[in-house]
């Protein structure tokens, strides 16, 4: 094994596996997996989860054999919306 292959440590993202630096972001595997995911969980777009489904933070380190999953982020201002007008209409 070289020290270059001994530096990688292998994660996976939505069920791919994807090799990255010992030191990576989980942002970083993101973006070795898509760049374009990646993008979306910078903007927000888009939420990482660990294994068990629990939100985590996209500048933590990864850890080797790590599983995140992508989820889309629900927009809850349609949500707040139709709340403030039914209350209306019952006022």
């Amino acid at each position: 094994m070289s020290s270059d292959t001994a530096r990688q440590v292998r994660v996976f993202v939505n069920a791919v596996g994807v090799s990255v630096p010992a030191g990576a972001s989980i942002l970083d595997a993101v973006r070795a997996f898509d760049a374009a995911d990646a993008d979306a969980v910078a903007r927000g777009e888009k939420l990482v989860t660990d294994s068990r489904g629990l939100p985590i933070a996209a500048d933590k380190t990864v850890s080797a054999g790590s599983i995140f999953r992508l989820l889309p982020v629900r927009k809850r201002e349609a949500v707040a919306e139709t709340d403030d007008e039914s209350s209306s209409e019952d006022a």
